[in-house]
């Protein structure tokens, strides 16, 4: 299943239209906090889809009847840039067990454009039967998010899988809905067009280094 925040008039849009925005970006703050606002309304929107369970609760005049999620998600991000959209996730499933990957491209020197996924580091819990959530913000090719989803699942299969994302390419939706099953995809908006360098258009840019400064890789 595939859910586009952008397609019903929300604020979705407002923080989606502000993170494209190159003048804003300039914004560093803002730009992590508008990411982090995405995650915060697609845990909401996940949370309908989660199964819940009734309890009591004592007030100072009583017993109300109240409801509660049955179990928690398990939260993912591939760091760095994830960081902040993972953290709107956490905002709301504040008690949630989380992972961590360490994965990114690794161009080929002699033509600049193709690239193999390095993943060097993943922290979880078991995984077995439950919901994971996994964060990251721009859906390009969606190479990174199926290897990454092949080496989690080593430790155990979710009972099933929310992908986030601010922003989305259809042909990475398609390559992620080709290569895994039980998967849902939430995404801030969908554009058409990748680069010859795998970058969306018009997209945003490279949202860890908006978020957090250029990088050098070693």
């Amino acid at each position: 299943m595939i859910h586009n925040l952008s397609h019903t008039n929300s604020l979705t849009q407002q923080f989606v239209a502000e993170l494209r925005d190159v003048t804003i970006q300039k914004d560093r703050l803002r730009f992590r906090r508008n990411i982090e606002r995405i995650g915060e309304i697609a845990a909401y929107e996940i949370s309908k889809k989660l199964t819940w369970e009734d309890y009591e609760v004592t007030t100072p005049l009583g017993v109300a009847l109240c409801r509660r999620l049955k179990e928690q998600p398990i939260l993912a991000t591939i760091l760095r840039a994830g960081l902040p959209l993972h953290q709107g996730l956490l905002n709301y499933f504040d008690q949630a067990d989380n992972a961590f990957i360490a994965a990114y491209r690794k161009h080929d020197a002699t033509d600049g454009e193709s690239f193999t996924i390095n993943m060097e580091y993943i922290t979880s819990p078991p995984l077995k039967g439950s919901v994971l959530i996994l964060a990251d913000p721009m859906l390009a090719t969606g190479q990174s998010i199926v290897e990454t989803l092949r080496k989690l699942y080593v430790l155990g299969k979710p009972s099933h899988t929310h992908i986030v994302t601010a922003i989305a390419s259809s042909e990475g939706i398609a390559f992620v809905r080709q290569h895994l099953t039980n998967i849902t995809i939430w995404a801030g908006a969908i554009d058409e067009e990748l680069t010859a360098k795998s970058y969306i258009v018009p997209g945003l840019g490279d949202a860890g280094d908006l978020c957090f400064g250029e990088k050098t890789q070693f």
